[in-house]
């Protein structure tokens, strides 16, 4: 059976950074409840699993930030 590899393109929307978040300073969400942790970093919010602090993070925009908090208020999301 052959191997086959995909090589993954950036996204062509794609406008964040590479980020450096090792140096970032995380807070905990639901006052320390929570599972998710946030850090503000060069202008961008950065999302991350505090359980596996080592996966990848997810990167927003203020704007997008706030679409997604909006969207949470409203129960779109189940941030637990």
């Amino acid at each position: 059976m052959a191997e086959s590899t995909i090589q993954q393109q950036p996204l062509a929307s794609w406008d964040k950074p590479e980020l450096d978040l090792s140096n970032a300073q995380w807070q905990s969400t639901s006052r320390g409840l929570g599972d998710v942790q946030i850090a503000f970093v060069e202008g961008f919010i950065a999302m991350r699993n505090s359980g596996r602090p080592e996966s990848p993070s997810l990167i927003f925009t203020p704007a997008e930030w706030g679409a997604f908090v909006s969207g949470a208020r409203e129960g779109e999301f189940d941030l637990t």
